[in-house]
């Protein structure tokens, strides 16, 4: 291969690693994707805070919008599902044998009643790092048991069970 040829394969490979990563949520973050909240940027990325019993918290970064407070005592309904989608990108500028390799979004939505009983829907996109925990957590103190968009999500929700 000649030198030009390699520096430009080079660079193509370090453009798409250092890409990727803006495209996906940070694995311990959330992101909102969307919903009746229009005080935040969709794709805001940020914390999604659930230390606290009475309510869930999600905080997106300065400047993207205010942060939403979901009592649990509110929420009237809880879905979760995936999305899986082949890296492309990448294998075809690294390695051919990631295109067998899936990406997995997890989207969590809360629907929940505001403090003017008016009915509000949040999407979030979970970091791959939090995905159970959260969804143990939410569904515990809602009491409102979660619902599955198929077996797939079941399984990856519920550790594999």
């Amino acid at each position: 291969m000649s030198r030009s040829l390699r520096g430009i394969a080079a660079f193509l490979v370090v453009a798409e690693l250092a890409v990727a990563p803006l495209f996906a949520v940070g694995s311990r973050k959330a992101e909102y994707v969307g919903g009746t909240i229009t005080a935040i940027t969709e794709a805001a990325e940020g914390l999604l805070d659930t230390t606290t019993e009475a309510q869930l918290i999600f905080t997106p970064e300065r400047g993207k919008g205010p942060s939403v407070v979901i009592p649990y005592t509110s929420i009237t309904g809880l879905e979760y599902g995936q999305k899986a989608g082949r890296r492309v990108g990448a294998a075809i500028l690294v390695n051919p044998l990631l295109l067998f390799s899936k990406k997995r979004k997890h989207f969590l939505t809360i629907s929940y009643k505001d403090k003017d009983a008016k009915e509000q829907a949040v999407v979030l996109e979970l970091g791959k790092d939090i995905v159970r925990t959260t969804l143990t957590i939410v569904e515990t103190r809602s009491g409102k048991e979660i619902e599955y968009q198929d077996e797939e999500a079941r399984k990856a929700g519920r550790g594999g069970n």
